[in-house]
């Protein structure tokens, strides 16, 4: 990705990005909700895909889901979302001046985290939908916001693989 002049702030943009990573994470969820009951899914490609509805009380991929302390596993998955939220906010104003890989893995990660928090604080958990079965191994459920944190994450270890031009 090229990086823009440093005369042009370009932080409104990584926020637009984020604003519709929680956009596109709210309208599919609540698709879903519209959709399919709780605990059914519809069948895309037999075998490899479907679309589920599954209510994760728990983190990522599902821990925690069946913990004796639901209230405080909530507690906690929410002042965990709300620091990494305000963490990544100060990073994308310190770096996001500029448009690159790293402001945009930013941006990804910040609208992740902002839409699964939504869920968290408004219904005590989180809508998950996606479910992948690759051969034998079988993805925990999953939606828009933890794919953009992935891809967001993934985006973040390439740049710092990639070599660094010397000054």
């Amino acid at each position: 990705m090229s990086t823009a002049s440093p005369s042009r702030d370009l932080r409104w943009l990584l926020l637009a990005i984020a604003a519709l990573v929680v956009g596109l994470d709210r309208a599919t969820k609540l698709w879903i909700i519209a959709h399919i009951q709780p605990g059914h899914a519809i069948v895309l490609i037999p075998n490899v895909f479907r679309l589920t509805h599954v209510l994760n009380t728990g983190a990522a991929f599902s821990m925690f889901e069946g913990s004796t302390s639901p209230n405080l596993v909530r507690n906690v998955l929410i002042g965990f979302s709300i620091f990494a939220v305000v963490v990544v906010l100060v990073l994308i104003w310190k770096m996001g001046r500029a448009l690159s890989l790293t402001s945009v893995a930013l941006a990804l990660i910040l609208g992740g985290a902002v839409g699964n928090l939504y869920d968290r604080m408004r219904f005590a958990y989180v809508v998950d939908f996606l479910e992948v079965h690759i051969v034998h191994y079988h993805w925990p459920d999953f939606n828009v916001a933890d794919s953009a944190i992935v891809v967001g994450a993934c985006l973040l270890l390439l740049e710092m693989l990639r070599p660094q031009r010397s000054a």
